[in-house]
């Protein structure tokens, strides 16, 4: 068990969650997006607020994707264009 496998079941266990539900590679992709897309301090927020967002049962179900194409389009539209300063 690597170290990230070994903190998230530790999480789990103090926070009462079922590992088996927990999609890790889709949190790190999205972090990964959002950190690249927008900024890394929005990483872990986006992360927490989708946490959020799950326990209160607002998320939709095709959170994570939303959120990453959102970044991902962020990125585009805030990239500096050639001759701007």
């Amino acid at each position: 068990m690597n170290v990230l496998e070994e903190w998230t079941a530790q999480v789990c266990r103090e926070l009462g969650i079922d590992p088996a539900r927990v999609d890790r590679a889709a949190v790190l992709d999205l972090t990964r997006d959002v950190a690249h897309g927008v900024a890394r301090p929005a990483a872990p927020l986006t992360a927490y607020l989708v946490g959020l967002a799950q326990g209160a049962g607002t998320a939709p179900p095709d959170v994570v994707e939303r959120l990453s194409r959102m970044a991902k389009e962020w990125a585009e539209a805030t990239a500096d264009k050639p001759g701007d300063s």
